[in-house]
C-alpha cells in the first residue's frame, strides 16, 4: 500500500471527510483492521483564505509547494490536495516535488465521462466557477459546464466561505443550493459537480434531481485506487 500525501486545512471540515473516506474504502477493499497509510500536512485556511481574497496566488502556491515538499520528505509515494479551489495553483505543486498529484478535476471528469454526461452544471467558489483553471480541464474531456448566474455564484461562494467552513449547516441555505440546482437542470445540465470540497455538507443526492458529483468522494476514492493499485483511472 502506497503513502497517501495530504494537503489538507483548505478547510479542516472537508479534511475530515477525506480522512475517513479514505480509511473506509481501505477497510473496505482490504478488510479486518486494515487502515489508510497516509500522512497529512494542514495548513491555515486563515492565511490562504487571506491571499486567495487579495489575487496573491503565487505566494498561496509557495505555501502549498512547500507542504508538498514536506510530505515527499515524509514519505509519500503521491500528494493529494483536499481542496478544488486551491488547485489553481496545482503547477506550483507539481514542480516542487518528484511525486505525482492527484489531480481533484481529473478525477471527476473521468467518473462523468465513464457515465456518458455531456453537460454538467457547476457549484463551487466564485474562483472556480469563474476562472479558467479548473473548467478546461473537463472541457479536455469533452464535458461542457454551466455555471450559475452572478447572483448565484455569490451565494454559493458565501455560503461557503461564511458558513460550511465554519461547520455551519443551515436549511435556508439547503434551500438556496436547491434552487440553484433546479435552475442549472432547467438549463440543460444533465448532472451536476459539488465542486467544493464542504459542499458535500449541505446537500446530497436527495437534493438534486439529477446525478450529483461528490468531489471529496470522487477525489478520496481515487487516491484509494492508486494507493493500491498504483494507477489512477
Amino acid at each position: 500500500m502506497k503513502l497517501i500525501g495530504l494537503i489538507g486545512g483548505m478547510s479542516w471540515e472537508s479534511t475530515a471527510l477525506y480522512y475517513r473516506i479514505i480509511n473506509q474504502q481501505v477497510k473496505q477493499q482490504l478488510g479486518g483492521l486494515h487502515s489508510a497509510r497516509c500522512v497529512i500536512y494542514s495548513v491555515d485556511f486563515y492565511q490562504i483564505e487571506t491571499l486567495q481574497s487579495s489575487g496573491e496566488w503565487e505566494k498561496a502556491g509557495k505555501i502549498l509547494a512547500d507542504a508538498a515538499r514536506s510530505l515527499e520528505a515524509a514519505g509519500a509515494d503521491f500528494i493529494v490536495l483536499c481542496t478544488n479551489t486551491m488547485h489553481k495553483v496545482a503547477q506550483a505543486i507539481t514542480n516542487a516535488v518528484a511525486i505525482p498529484l492527484l489531480h481533484i478535476a481529473d478525477a471527476t471528469a473521468a467518473q462523468i465521462s465513464h457515465e456518458k454526461f455531456k453537460r454538467v452544471g457547476l457549484l463551487a467558489t466564485a474562483f472556480t466557477m469563474e476562472q479558467p483553471f479548473y473548467i478546461e480541464r473537463f472541457e479536455r474531456s469533452g464535458i461542457e459546464i454551466i455555471v450559475p448566474d452572478t447572483a448565484n455564484r455569490k451565494t454559493i461562494h458565501d455560503i461557503i466561505y461564511q458558513e460550511l467552513c465554519l461547520g455551519v449547516i443551515r436549511d435556508e441555505s439547503r434551500r438556496r443550493y436547491c434552487e440553484i440546482m433546479a435552475a442549472l437542470v432547467h438549463q440543460g445540465a444533465e448532472a451536476i459537480i459539488l465542486g467544493c470540497t464542504e459542499i458535500t455538507l449541505l446537500v446530497g443526492a436527495q437534493d438534486a434531481c439529477v446525478p450529483l458529483f461528490d468531489t471529496t468522494q470522487i477525489h478520496a476514492e481515487e487516491a484509494v485506487r492508486f494507493a493500491l493499485c498504483g494507477s489512477s483511472r
